[in-house]
């Protein structure tokens, strides 16, 4: 471990959304260069200009700033200068920075100018793989003569520059992996710089940049999927190519589906703008990010807030095993966060959902808004995140009276004998009933519609339920009838206790 101070750096390319793989591995940096008291950065990595969009990088940060992930380094706010010593942070930006790296390697000799075709390589790679060989450069323009490439370039041929790899193993560490070799043959002779021809003309790859990038930004820790496993030894030789230490690396696992499979869309949601869409919060999504590859100490605890996170976390106790990702774990933690969360900020997170039901939030009443909040308090504890709240209040704002009455579990209890009965003694003292119904008034009616009708326990209670929700399960009735005249005294277009007993009333 070096002694230097911790450096440690994000890296997303603005090509789509923030998925929970990248995520996962913004929030370990964050985590790691918090708990260490280190530096880290955001950085954005644009050069692949046929994909990068503006739109995807504002989303980027704004996902990042949700999550509470901020940065040392890296772009500024909206209209604001970027922030940190080490700019510029976009690499598009750095583009003479890396021209200047390629002519250094070129005139030490450690990289050489490559004149072949896209077809001869093409010819080349179905020629290796015919005799069941290593599909990789052979170096045929490895050891050209300076006169070879002057007549070349005087004729106008385009080239890609490409690194001399030494015939020696590529060894590096990786504190989640351990000692970890790649052979020479096994890289080749990677390329730095694109032929100057096609779209992506004479720009730079992932891999050279990447690398200059790092150093120059003195990053000591470079922590990061395992998919970028297969790309570290070419880092780790342009690293050795200019004669700058090599960072520590760890690799973190694969994050899998319930089947096993690499996490997709085919999964359901898979990036950060979708559960927030969805009403995940941010605190459950950054604690179940965590323990996708992480534990605790004592391997038990499993709700950790961000700052508990922060003295937690070591990249120690991360795991190279792949993590599946768990959607009912997830559930459980937002329905934990949903719980603790302040009620006001529930409720402001939720109103968007309700749009076609209410006045915008701005514009409600304060009975409107003091009505949503119990609505809210009602049910947000049944939900596993806040979209699911429309449909689970549905009936408070009315339902089809005939399609509960058709309904097979429904239609059984309405047939009881004692049903009608039951729903007719509510009927007749509902008529006489002046004004709302509060539930004090309803718990006297039940005593007596018991007494007078004989019914007792379901029989009594679930045609009632029936008749008031379109179901013969649901909230408390002291819960429930507040919300039903409420909404009908507020002019929601909600039916009151009367309107609806009556729909069901001699059926």
């Amino acid at each position: 471990m070096t002694t230097k101070r911790t450096r440690v750096r994000f890296a997303p390319s603005p090509t789509g959304l923030l998925h929970v793989g990248n995520a996962r591995t913004a929030l370990y940096n964050w985590l790691f260069a918090r708990h260490t008291g280190g530096d880290f950065l955001l950085r954005i990595e644009d050069t692949d200009l046929e994909r990068s969009e503006v739109r995807y990088e504002a989303q980027l940060l704004e996902d990042m700033r949700w999550l509470g992930l901020d940065w040392d380094e890296g772009p500024g706010q909206p209209g604001e200068p970027e922030v940190g010593n080490f700019g510029p942070y976009r690499q598009s930006e750095r583009l003479a920075l890396y021209a200047e790296h390629t002519e250094r390697l070129l005139a030490e000799g450690k990289a050489y100018r490559c004149f072949c075709t896209t077809e001869e390589l093409e010819i080349e790679r179905k020629q290796a793989a015919a005799e069941h060989g290593s599909q990789v450069y052979s170096g045929r323009c490895r050891n050209l003569l300076p006169t070879e490439i002057e007549k070349n370039l005087a004729e106008g041929k385009h080239f890609a520059v490409r690194l001399r790899i030494e015939d020696r193993p590529l060894r590096f560490h990786d504190l989640v992996r351990g000692p970890v070799e790649f052979a020479a043959e096994t890289v080749s002779d990677p390329v730095l710089v694109r032929s100057a021809s096609g779209v992506s003309a004479g720009i730079p790859v992932y891999n050279y940049v990447v690398t200059v990038d790092d150093a120059l930004m003195e990053i000591t820790h470079v922590i990061r999927g395992d998919d970028h496993l297969s790309n570290t030894p070419k880092q780790v030789a342009i690293y050795e190519a200019f004669d700058w230490a090599v960072p520590e690396f760890a690799h973190l696992s694969t994050i899998l589906g319930a089947d096993r499979e690499r996490l997709s869309k085919r999964h359901g949601a898979t990036s950060i703008a979708t559960f927030r869409e969805m009403g995940y919060l941010p605190e459950a999504l950054v604690n179940y990010l965590a323990l996708l590859g992480w534990g605790a100490e004592d391997g038990k605890t499993e709700t950790f807030t961000l700052e508990e996170l922060t003295r937690a976390f070591t990249l120690e106790r991360v795991t190279p095993s792949p993590a599946i990702f768990d959607f009912e774990k997830l559930n459980w933690l937002n329905r934990h966060y949903l719980k603790l969360a302040a009620p006001e900020r529930v409720v402001a997170l939720t109103w968007r959902y309700f749009a076609d039901r209410l006045p915008a939030q701005d514009a409600a009443t304060g009975a409107i808004q003091d009505w949503f909040a119990r609505l809210v308090a009602v049910f947000a504890p049944y939900v596993d995140c806040l979209e699911q709240l429309p449909a689970k209040t549905a009936f408070v704002f009315g339902f089809d009276a005939e399609a509960a009455r058709m309904s097979e579990e429904n239609a059984e209890v309405l047939a009881v004998d004692s049903a009608q009965t039951v729903l007719g003694e509510l009927a007749g003292r509902v008529r006489a009933h002046t004004g709302v119904v509060i539930p004090e008034t309803f718990k006297v009616w039940m005593n007596e519609i018991k007494a007078a009708s004989g019914a007792k326990g379901k029989d009594l209670f679930h045609p009632v339920r029936i008749a008031l929700t379109g179901a013969h399960s649901g909230p408390d009735f002291d819960k429930l009838l507040p919300l039903i005249e409420g909404g009908a005294v507020l002019g929601l277009g909600i039916a009151s206790v009367r309107e609806r007993v009556e729909r069901f009333v001699g059926v």
